[in-house]
């Protein structure tokens, strides 16, 4: 039952990603940036052929080879259930579906589309994808953080014992 949900979590997620996708390229391709949230965000369609911030651009079958990589490792420990906490696999199941999400891009068009670019500050366009990856991992490297914290803490107190 839990690699079902798990599967159907991943589905869902992609297929939100796609949707989001098809709209920029139905509404934003031709268009003009379109700002949200007071200015802070605009809508403005891009095609990277690179990965986050368009590093490695133009290296899109290194970067479909990572990604296939890492979503192979992602789904042999969700499905194979190596990790108990539903936490990490939540974490694991957004990194995937993201990976998954920009590798289709890939794929069928050889760049990944964007679309999501913060004004208030110098960064990446970006799409949803990239932000299940990105709040995936930093969920991820948060929980092993705290858990290494934690960990120390109850190794120094049954030291002390």
């Amino acid at each position: 039952m839990f690699q079902l949900i798990s599967a159907l979590l991943i589905a869902a997620l992609v297929g939100i990603d796609r949707v989001s996708k098809i709209l920029a390229v139905n509404n934003l391709k031709d268009a003009q940036p379109v700002k949200f949230l007071f200015g802070a965000f605009q809508l403005r369609y891009t095609e990277n052929t690179g990965a986050a911030f368009s590093a490695f651009s133009g290296n899109t079958a290194v970067l479909t080879v990572f990604t296939s990589l890492v979503i192979l490792l992602c789904l042999f420990v969700i499905f194979t259930r190596r990790v108990k906490s539903k936490f990490l696999c939540a974490c694991l199941i957004m990194v995937t579906a993201g990976g998954i999400g920009n590798l289709i891009d890939r794929f069928s068009q050889g760049y990944v589309v964007d679309f999501f670019e913060p004004l208030f500050m110098n960064f990446a366009v970006f799409n949803v994808a990239d932000i299940f990856i990105t709040v995936g991992a930093f969920l991820l490297i948060g929980y092993e953080i705290y858990d290494l914290v934690k960990e120390k803490k109850s190794a120094k107190t049954s030291n002390n014992d």
